[in-house]
């Protein structure tokens, strides 16, 4: 489970009827910078870690496209910012997911009702057809991806067909939560916008405006404080048992490769057998260390390329294991044995 999925079941808005944008001022005049030029690139690649806006950034960029076809225009010369009112129609559209110029690419639920672990070809196949006909509405058709990451092989390569040979007016905004394992072909054809934490008041203020909570509440601040910039994560940690399982899994990591049966069972229980925020709190833990490990050895590629694959490996190992285990409901406890053991094994 990630944290958008918790962050979804906490009545958290969709990033399409989010409105507000919580810092990256610069990542926002990027691509407004880029639009009015006359000459935006067509595909963007927008990274960084769980949480921290870049779904909200790309909706918020392609009401924009739609509500002001013209770049030229003085409205978008003016502009001081990719802002669109939440009364404006395309705004309201876009919110409705009714928009016949924005296409979405997501993971959706398959015909038993339950949620695919991945993003299968035949959906990424739906932007031929959307690029290929008459939009709905004049100007421009925008498709997003939330996330690239999702893509199973047969879909990235149907999207990378597209990339290369991309209509007159799209654009495609791509989000993904580890650009480097992005297909290098497809990130060959993207513009790289990378998105940075946000600080500890930004958290507190987009958490509080999208959860409808009080922005002076000490455990707002504390799980604002332990959530490394990321609003999905404070959301998930606001609870004090999730912040709790988050610092015990961390101390166990710290410890690899070394393992103690005893720990991962005191630490399986923790889980529980239907804690749906606390599953995601355990992957989120797991998820940010080896992101880091594998950012700290990408500035030595060439020598921890072994280093780099295992990792790699056992980080697409762990994702499907957790989605297997939230989709069908799955005993947590084989799910912390097998995740430390095949960590302990790649760290050796």
């Amino acid at each position: 489970m990630s944290p958008r999925q918790a962050e979804r079941e906490t009545a958290v808005p969709h990033p399409r009827e989010t409105s507000q944008l919580f810092g990256h001022r610069e990542a926002e005049a990027a691509l407004l910078d880029a639009y009015r030029s006359g000459r935006i690139p067509h595909a963007w690649l927008i990274g960084g870690s769980q949480g921290i806006g870049k779904a909200t950034l790309a909706y918020r960029m392609a009401r924009f496209v739609l509500a002001h076809a013209q770049p030229l225009a003085p409205a978008v010369q003016r502009a001081e910012s990719l802002a669109i009112g939440p009364d404006d129609a395309v705004a309201r559209q876009v919110a409705a997911g009714s928009h016949g110029g924005l296409l979405t690419l997501e993971r959706t639920a398959n015909e038993r009702g339950v949620m695919r672990t991945v993003i299968t070809v035949d959906e990424t196949r739906e932007t031929i057809a959307f690029f290929g006909s008459t939009a709905a509405a004049e100007g421009w058709r925008v498709c997003i991806v939330d996330t690239v990451d999702e893509l199973n092989p047969n879909a990235a390569n149907a999207l990378l067909k597209i990339l290369e040979e991309p209509p007159q007016q799209s654009l495609f905004l791509l989000v993904s939560h580890a650009p480097a394992r992005v297909l290098a072909t497809i990130q060959s054809r993207c513009r790289k916008l990378r998105l940075r934490p946000l600080a500890t008041n930004e958290v507190i203020d987009a958490a509080a405006s999208a959860a409808g909570l009080d922005p002076n509440d000490a455990a707002l601040r504390e799980a604002a404080e332990a959530s490394e910039g990321s609003v999905a994560r404070a959301l998930t940690l606001l609870g004090g048992d999730a912040l709790k399982l988050q610092q015990r899994t961390a101390a166990l990591l710290a410890r690899l490769p070394q393992v103690d049966p005893r720990e991962l069972h005191t630490l399986g229980d923790s889980l529980g057998t239907s804690d749906r925020v606390a599953l995601a709190a355990f992957i989120d833990g797991i998820d940010r260390w080896i992101a880091e490990r594998l950012h700290a050895d990408e500035a030595n590629a060439n020598q921890n390329l072994p280093r780099l694959a295992r990792l790699a490996e056992v980080w697409e190992k762990i994702v499907r294991a957790a989605r297997d285990t939230e989709t069908y409901n799955l005993e947590r406890k084989p799910l912390v044995f097998s995740v430390f053991g095949w960590l302990a094994d790649a760290t050796r």
